[in-house]
């Protein structure tokens, strides 16, 4: 709590990394419910713009050498959960 979280991420794939390399990271509840998207990349990063992440995530990954990873800024207990990452790079999945 209070300080910053990594959340790790690393992937290989037998494709070559292209533009169409996209990274999904979800986040569901530890009481469980939805699941929510809090942060995409492709080609470039895009952090949620809405719900509980909202200006809280940041993109530290290099897709070149296989990582995905993100930082959560300032987490709180609230934030207790399961982060899910998801790696496409067509036509590997």
């Amino acid at each position: 709590v209070g300080e910053q979280a990594l959340l790790k991420c690393s992937f290989r794939s037998s494709s070559p990394i292209a533009e169409s390399l996209v990274v999904y990271w979800t986040y569901r509840p530890v009481a469980g419910g939805q699941m929510e998207t809090v942060f995409h990349y492709q080609s470039i990063p895009y952090p949620t713009t809405v719900g509980k992440f909202k200006d809280r995530i940041s993109w530290v990954g290099n897709v070149a050498t296989g990582d995905a990873s993100i930082v959560l800024q300032s987490p709180e207990l609230s934030d207790n959960g399961t982060f899910f990452c998801s790696v496409k790079n067509p036509p590997d999945v």
